[in-house]
């Protein structure tokens, strides 16, 4: 069963990417990984040459704030989140179009909040813009708005990390797969940098009680926010809405290939398409 889903990979169309902040920085410094950014580029720029639709979703823009000033940790208040992250995603999104622009590739800047979202007209203009970029053949670069979406802003609610968003992207444009790329190799029965007996989990075909109870929030890094409840989280949306999903780690990014390629890599979700399931609910409801 599993080697025949994992083949069924490599006729995904519309794909989206995610990846943290911790995957794209170094574990020194904090700064930007530009040769990583470079190869991952490389890689959504020839799966476009494929014929594949991809939609990156992209963390970072507080680190890259960070970076222009030599700053050291996690910004102290909100107001140095929200100017970092301000900084940060207008240098992010340099990168990303030189870099794309160097593979003829056209980079498009897609920011989004949970408010976005739940509101019925700005949901259907922000799908609409997803499909002409889409259509026009671009890779649209998503990341929430921190400058404005922050937990600690009352009238304005936030997706609290990019691992959801993704999936709620992937539900809006009815995405065929959904790559989390991380800094872990993929689910597993229990954390395993604590318990050596942790067991690793290749394939899911549902996702139970059992197995969210598995999830735990923690980050793992000084700069990433997804700890493996956010994943589950993201999971649950995304093959509900009928995509499947697969975490894997992103200290090589050549594994996009090799996951499309149908290898076993990481953990893969599989979609069951739920007719009862409703987004919009789960985004108020939920979280």
């Amino acid at each position: 069963m599993a080697a025949a889903e994992r083949k069924k990979l490599c006729d995904k169309k519309r794909i989206v990417i995610k990846i943290g902040s911790s995957s794209l920085t170094h574990p020194e410094s904090g700064d930007l990984n530009l040769l990583k950014i470079e190869r991952l580029v490389r890689i959504i720029s020839d799966l476009k040459g494929a014929g594949r639709e991809v939609v990156l979703v992209s963390s970072g823009a507080i680190a890259a704030g960070r970076q222009a000033f030599h700053y050291q940790g996690k910004p102290d208040t909100l107001a140095q989140k929200q100017a970092f992250a301000a900084i940060g995603q207008a240098r992010l999104m340099m990168i990303y179009q030189k870099l794309f622009a160097e593979y003829n590739q056209v980079a498009a800047q897609v920011l989004l909040t949970k408010d976005t979202m739940v509101n019925d007209s700005s949901r259907y203009n922000a799908q609409n813009t997803f499909e002409e970029l889409l259509n026009l053949g671009t890779v649209p670069v998503v990341n929430e708005n921190d400058t404005v979406s922050t937990s600690e802003i009352p009238f304005v609610d936030n997706f609290g990390d990019n691992d959801r968003l993704s999936a709620v992207v992937a539900a809006l444009i009815g995405a065929d797969l959904l790559i989390l790329l991380s800094d872990i190799d993929g689910l597993y029965s229990d954390d395993p940098r604590i318990n050596r007996e942790a067991r690793f989990i290749r394939i899911v075909p549902e996702i139970t009680p059992e197995l969210l109870a598995m999830g735990k929030e923690n980050a793992g890094s000084s700069v990433g926010t997804g700890g493996m409840a956010a994943k589950l989280a993201a999971a649950r949306i995304a093959t509900d809405s009928g995509s499947d999903m697969v975490i894997a780690n992103a200290e090589d990014v050549e594994v996009i290939h090799y996951i499309v390629s149908g290898e076993e890599i990481g953990t893969l979700f599989l979609a069951h398409e739920n007719l009862n399931f409703d987004l919009m609910h789960y985004l108020k409801n939920e979280y």
